[in-house]
């Protein structure tokens, strides 16, 4: 999911009461809910490092515990800066509790990230598959509406209870937390079960007798009844789009997309940093020898078909995020690699 989501996740889960256990609980959990994403720092060595490490060791198990101990040890020197100049606390400051917190909002991290179709590796190094619900998109304007209400709704009540004179709460918002974390599941159990359906209409599709191998759903934003598939036939990839409240599945020949024979430039170019990263993580690579380009250079293109569609938010088709290119010189050797249009020096 995108930042903000997590970020508004870690102040609901924490209004749940638990911010009424240890001070700084909310912080705490806020930070921790975005906190493994720090691994995008990677990417000042270039797009493909930043790519090779983003959703590694902090979106583990492994990592969270660590990671905790280190927005637990941030808060600590908070702490200890507000006790020399005198500010007060309205809950008692217990350290190992905040950890447990910290801990929880970090798996809701991982937990977020797996609903979308990029997944997460949350057993790595032990196990490197790649998880990925594939029912909720990158970002979601429903479920981003429903927290960010959960965590303003109190507040705008508590302005017009202070208007006729109520006495404020130190910890109001607890109903309107669990409430939106309620309806966040909802939408999740709600989704799950139209993309199941998705996957169903793809796998039964019409494909003019071709044998279907696999299929995949990727899911629209907003609309939980549309569903952008892919079927992988003997010789090519069949994208469509399925509509779960009709039971409708829609296809086009332009959506046909036949499967890039390999060359001697694709399999060096498979062999580059940048090609072993991204067919480690996509399961649904189209790896293409466009030929050579106006200097001379062999250009090969990554693309994964999770991201190929339209959405308000993505131009797949013309632009497919998460995209990359090795270009090989005359000799076959790698000269440059690019990942969404920058260059990995």
């Amino acid at each position: 999911m995108e930042p903000v989501t997590h970020f508004l996740t870690g102040a609901c889960l924490a209004r749940t009461g638990l911010n009424r256990r240890a001070a700084y609980t909310t912080l705490a959990m806020t930070l921790a809910a975005e906190a493994p994403d720090l691994d995008t720092l990677w990417s000042v060595d270039g797009p493909v490092a930043g790519f090779q490490h983003h959703r590694g060791w902090t979106h583990t198990f492994l990592g969270i515990p660590f990671e905790a101990a280190l927005v637990v040890g941030l808060i600590w020197l908070l702490h200890r800066w507000r006790v020399r100049r005198g500010y007060p606390t309205l809950a008692p400051v217990r350290w190992g509790m905040l950890w447990l917190f910290s801990v929880i909002a970090l798996l809701s991290h991982i937990f977020l990230d797996w609903t979308n179709n990029y997944g997460v590796r949350p057993f790595f190094p032990f196990n490197a598959h790649w998880y990925a619900g594939s029912f909720v998109f990158i970002f979601e304007p429903v479920l981003f509406a429903i927290l960010l209400v959960a965590l303003i709704a109190p507040a705008l009540f508590g302005l017009v209870g202070s208007e006729v004179g109520a006495r404020r709460q130190p910890f109001r918002g607890r109903g309107w937390a669990i409430g939106g974390l309620i309806a966040m599941l909802a939408l999740w159990g709600w989704r799950a079960s139209e993309h199941s359906k998705a996957i169903d209409l793809a796998t039964a599709g019409d494909y003019d007798g071709a044998q279907v191998r696999r299929v995949f759903a990727s899911p629209e934003p907003i609309n939980p009844y549309r569903w952008h598939v892919i079927a992988e036939l003997p010789t090519a990839f069949q994208l469509g789009v399925a509509e779960t409240l009709s039971g409708t599945l829609t296809t086009t020949p332009d959506d046909l997309l036949y499967k890039p024979p390999t060359t001697i430039a694709t399999l060096p170019a498979k062999r580059s940093w940048l090609g072993e990263v991204y067919l480690d993580w996509s399961s649904w690579p189209m790896v293409t020898d466009i030929g050579p380009d106006g200097d001379g250079f062999t250009e090969v293109t990554f693309r994964d078909l999770r991201f190929m569609y339209d959405t308000p938010f993505m131009r797949g088709r013309t632009m497919p995020p998460l995209g990359g290119i090795v270009y090989l010189d005359a000799d076959r050797r790698i000269k440059i690699m690019e990942m969404n249009g920058r260059p990995q020096h």
